[in-house]
């Protein structure tokens, strides 16, 4: 069946929508001559695809919609139900599975709403789950099974990168100290579980600068306490916080330049999967055969070593799973792919 004009939800956060950027590939190239709009919230709409791949963002904005009164909410909701409706989908992709998206989707004025075969909070109950045969296989392909229930042939595992040229250039100035090889260690989690822990950054920055490389640390501004703590402690010039100092744009930029990168389970570990970066991903409570660097050959994942591993829990009484992946095993695989 073809459809003209089509409405993708995925609002968040940034590892769900950079994996969500095949499927957006997939879809364009299925439906060339379609317009497609993808609704997102603000903080995220700065690493969207432009055209030719993505016609049109529109916005649901959390945090005003959170701080509104309750006259405000009703008002709010009533507005976005208003130029949903004019925009008249013919199609409605639910990408995010979720009560919040289900009500969007609902409240659409399109009959024809589906999803992927990950519904969650009774959101099936609104648009169908299409489930193909990676249904437990890495998200990326649950979210491309999708595309391919839509008639799309999957030849190639492609992200749609947004320009990047302006952040090019303003991020050189937050460089300019930068004179040589560097290694991105992002240092947050959106989940407190899946962090690597301060102590761990402190001495894997001590290891790494005595090979000469600069060590910049990046994550947004909810993440600046830690990278302050981190940059501290190293006592090493060649450490550079720039936490809470970068755009997501400028964030892309510093990755897309970088000699390595290292994280745990996060937004700009999927950036650097996307640039094909030689990296290693640090996992403990989430599963890297799901969420994991995904088409790079370059990736290595070290997964805790507890039989524990895996378990989903964003919270822990007993949270040690992260504690056991040391920067001595971090470093050892760091070298062996630099030296190799």
């Amino acid at each position: 069946m073809e459809y003209k004009n089509i409405l993708i939800i995925k609002m968040s956060s940034l590892g769900d929508i950079l994996h969500t950027l095949p499927f957006a590939a997939a879809l364009r190239s299925r439906f060339k001559e379609a317009k497609i709009t993808w609704l997102v919230h603000p903080q995220f709409a700065d690493f969207l695809p432009k055209k030719p791949v993505i016609d049109e963002v529109i916005y649901f904005d959390k945090e005003r919609f959170k701080k509104s009164s309750l006259a405000d909410k009703i008002r709010y909701f009533f507005d976005m139900r208003k130029m949903l409706h004019a925009k008249k989908f013919d199609l409605v992709i639910d990408m995010q599975g979720l009560f919040k998206s289900a009500v969007l989707a609902a409240i659409s004025g399109c009959k024809r709403r589906i999803g992927y075969c990950e519904m969650r909070e009774m959101s099936f109950l609104v648009s169908k789950p299409v489930c193909g045969e990676n249904k437990n296989a890495h998200v990326i392909e649950r979210y491309l099974d999708v595309a391919r229930f839509l008639g799309a042939e999957i030849k190639n595992i492609e992200f749609p990168i947004p320009d990047l040229n302006e952040a090019e250039n303003s991020l050189k100035e937050k460089l300019k100290t930068v004179n040589g090889r560097y290694v991105v260690f992002a240092v947050g989690a959106r989940w407190q579980t899946k962090e690597w822990i301060l102590e761990h950054f402190v001495k894997l920055s001590q290891m790494i600068a005595k090979d000469g490389f600069f060590i910049i640390l990046a994550g947004d501004k909810s993440e600046k306490q830690k990278g302050e703590a981190i940059y501290m402690r190293t006592q090493n010039e060649k450490v550079i916080d720039l936490t809470g100092k970068t755009n997501l744009k400028e964030l892309a930029v510093l990755i897309k330049n970088c000699d390595f990168f290292i994280s745990a389970d996060t937004g700009p570990l999927h950036l650097a999967t996307a640039f094909k970066k030689s990296l290693i991903a640090l996992y403990g409570p989430t599963l890297s055969a799901r969420t994991g660097p995904y088409a790079n050959k370059n990736a290595s994942v070290i997964v805790s070593p507890l039989s524990c591993t895996g378990c989903l829990k964003k919270s822990c009484s007993d949270w040690r799973c992260m504690h056991e992946i040391t920067p001595k095993m971090v470093y050892k695989v760091f070298k062996e792919k630099i030296d190799g």
